[in-house]
């Protein structure tokens, strides 16, 4: 962003850039455990399961992608240690589950990782609203995103 479009923005770019690294930070997050158990799924239609897993987890992949990007044009500089990946989440990670076949437990986590990453990107809408074109766009987009993958996962539940 050039700094006339950074002028328009109607918010602390500090605190945007702040709140933008969070939401990052889930999106690491959530990519590592989705990709993990995409690789450690074992049981009935454990096939299927993994690659259900693999294409949420390039979807994450890509948001943080995407939030990184813009993060930078804001003027600020995404997570750059690993380690503070946690730390600066807004959710902690969640620890997958030991057995591995239970195939019921990874998809109530993702969806409730889904849940969280809804009500995340929801405030940042509503806090962007008028104030923000670019950042609002680009949150609704991915907001978009999560809505959809939490009702995919929501409708193997229910089968």
């Amino acid at each position: 962003m050039g700094k006339q479009a950074r002028a328009i923005v109607d918010l602390s770019l500090k605190e945007l850039v702040h709140d933008l690294n969070k939401a990052y930070a889930d999106e690491w997050l959530a990519f590592y455990l989705y990709w993990y158990m995409a690789q450690v799924v074992s049981g009935k239609a454990y096939e299927d399961m993994s690659e259900f897993l693999n294409k949420i987890a390039k979807d994450e992949l890509e948001h943080a992608t995407e939030l990184a990007d813009l993060i930078t044009k804001l003027g600020g500089l995404p997570i750059a240690n690993p380690m503070d990946l946690e730390k600066n989440a807004n959710v902690p990670y969640t620890v997958p589950p030991k057995n591995t076949a239970d195939i019921n437990r990874i998809i109530r986590i993702v969806t409730e990782a889904e849940a969280s990453a809804i009500e995340v990107y929801t405030k940042l809408a509503k806090k962007t609203l008028g104030k923000d074109h670019v950042t609002y766009q680009l949150v609704t987009h991915i907001l978009s995103e999560e809505v959809t993958h939490e009702e995919m996962f929501e409708n193997l539940l229910e089968r």
